[in-house]
């Protein structure tokens, strides 16, 4: 019971931390100062941020459920590698998801209607990284 419990526990600790990566690696890709538009009450970034914390957690989470090698016991070190391995890919998966939707609005800009607090677009782009979350962690899972 121990061994399972210190399992878990790296498991949901890699979780956050590759979270954390994951986020700042979509901020810096995705143009705008989430910090500062938070800070002001943006709620449209606030909206961004929430999709893709959700988005995230989705992805990682079949990461870390999927077996790399199928029907065979993994170990602990294979285990955490191929989660991180899944995971990486999952958010490269999920920044060609955000480019190819900016690609197909070319109407507007989405990055810019969200850093002008347009809560609609915050809310839009929402729901499309929930959605990609869902299609990736089913691809990885």
């Amino acid at each position: 019971m121990i061994v399972d419990i210190g399992i878990t526990s790296l498991y949901a600790l890699l979780g956050i931390i590759i979270m954390i990566i994951g986020s700042k690696i979509i901020d810096w890709c995705i143009p705008g100062d989430f910090p500062t538009e938070i800070k002001r009450g943006n709620r449209a970034v606030g909206w961004l941020c929430a999709g893709i914390f959700i988005g995230l957690g989705y992805i990682i989470r079949a990461a870390i459920v999927s077996p790399a090698i199928p029907f065979m016991e993994e170990a602990l070190w294979h285990g955490i590698k191929s989660s991180i391995i899944y995971s990486a890919l999952g958010i490269i998966f999920f920044l060609i998801g955000y480019y190819l939707l900016h690609i197909c609005h070319r109407a507007y800009s989405l990055t810019e209607e969200i850093m002008n607090g347009n809560t609609a677009a915050g809310i839009m782009l929402f729901g499309s990284f929930v959605g990609m979350a869902l299609i990736i962690s089913g691809a990885i899972h």
